[in-house]
């Protein structure tokens, strides 16, 4: 089945947000076996989606929308596809309640506007948002499905989760299964060079790539007449891509994140850990604490971003500083090393770098990163060299702390491949 997004929302064409929607949703309809061809974003405009609208219908079997559900005037999305598919709107009771409910939680006294968003098509199918006020909706003609969702993330992605996805299961005859298989510390193209056969040779399950920052996932879809047959297709190909990349698989668990397998890596070997992050600024702390339950294994982070606090709080050694300068191997070493003696952590993760656009030397460009890990009295202390603007360098370097983490957790309790305790 062919599916065609359309995001909605006039901030998004004047690059006031970005639109993690259309990734997300992207992401989500090709786990389902959906064949997407075209994406759309329109400003709040009714003639322009009605057209847009119009043309998605004829060329897809479903069309999700995302945005403009809210109560205010240039919230046009709902009515506009109201009238696209001839549908009246008449009030839904159940949802007027519920707005009522929300505000009298928050103890605010709701405006007329809100309660346009009690408005639905007639005879459309009305989902559950439990973060918001405005529901998803699915109304359903003859040549298409058209599914609006509100623009918020925190509202989409489990309105998506919760409703969509089982409705959209429905639609397809048979029953699809994905597997993720989540590695780091290879690089995108060594991945794909490794896999390229079994992507050359694809039928049923197909493989597929999927680049994130300092992670590369393989994604095994099948598509058999139930679940069960479709697992079975899968299992081959996660046991192949187990034998060729070994110890750089952290999961096969679509909801397990680096930060996580790493946690669960200290807690399950009883070691704590504690950070001291010079150019991410805390951002390794961030996704860590990120996890539930981290505070079993994190214990402290220290952002030592002058000299000074490197040298008070860390014990890094003037001489250190003067003679390698605040990024290099040895201070990221004594940065490690005072994290541990200071918090009597079991384990540590120092960074130190050049995040840029400003601070570069022929000698240290912009993207130079030193990473400094101690598991256990085991020290080591690795150089990168990221590209790209302030933000992605501190993602890059991040992911990298967390590979080398994982690494030096590995080898401290000697495991030698993925599974093989």
């Amino acid at each position: 089945m062919i599916v065609e997004l359309i995001s909605v929302g006039t901030e998004i064409l004047l690059g006031n947000i970005v639109n993690t929607n259309a990734a997300y949703l992207s992401e989500q309809c090709a786990a389902l076996g959906l064949s997407c061809y075209f994406q759309s974003v329109v400003g709040d405009n009714e003639e322009r989606l009605t057209l847009v609208l119009k043309t998605a219908m004829d060329r897809a079997d479903i069309v999700i929308l995302s945005g403009g559900l809210g109560p205010t005037e240039d919230d046009l999305t709902k009515e506009t596809a109201a009238k696209v598919c001839g549908r009246k709107l008449v009030l839904d009771e159940k949802w007027k309640k519920r707005i009522a409910t929300y505000f009298a939680a928050k103890n605010i006294t709701p405006t007329e506007n809100n309660w346009k968003q009690a408005m639905v098509p007639k005879n459309a199918l009305v989902l559950d948002n439990l973060n918001g006020t405005a529901p998803g909706l699915i109304i359903e003609e003859k040549n298409a499905k058209v599914i609006l969702l509100p623009g918020p993330p925190g509202e989409l992605i489990p309105l998506f989760e919760n409703s969509v996805r089982p409705y959209l299961e429905t639609l397809t005859n048979g029953a699809l299964y994905s597997q993720t298989v989540k590695i780091c510390g290879v690089g995108e193209s060594m991945v794909e060079t490794r896999v390229k056969d079994l992507i050359d040779a694809q039928t049923n399950p197909t493989l597929a790539t999927y680049a994130k920052t300092g992670e590369v996932h393989l994604r095994v879809t099948a598509f058999a007449e139930n679940v069960k047959e479709a697992k079975k297709l899968t299992k081959p190909i996660v046991k192949e891509l187990k034998a060729r990349f070994g110890v750089d698989i952290y999961t096969t668990e679509e909801q397990v994140t680096l930060e996580k397998a790493v946690l669960d890596l200290l807690a399950a070997n009883g070691l704590t850990l504690t950070c001291a992050e010079a150019c991410t600024g805390g951002l390794l702390a961030s996704r860590l604490v990120s996890v539930p339950g981290c505070s079993d294994v994190f214990k402290s982070c220290v952002v030592p971003y002058s000299n000074k606090a490197k040298r008070k709080l860390l014990g890094v050694k003037k001489s250190s500083l003067q003679k390698y300068g605040a990024v290099s191997a040895k201070v990221a070493e004594e940065m490690a090393k005072g994290a541990v003696f200071t918090s009597k952590c079991d384990a540590a993760v120092s960074v130190t770098g050049i995040a840029g656009p400003d601070g570069g030397s022929e000698e240290k460009p912009v993207g130079t990163v030193f990473i400094g890990c101690i598991v256990k009295g085991k020290l080591t202390v690795k150089e990168f060299h990221f590209s790209g603007n302030r933000q992605k360098i501190r993602e890059s370097t991040v992911a990298a702390a967390l590979t080398l983490l994982r690494s030096g957790i590995l080898e401290y309790i000697g495991k030698i491949a993925f599974g093989k305790e």
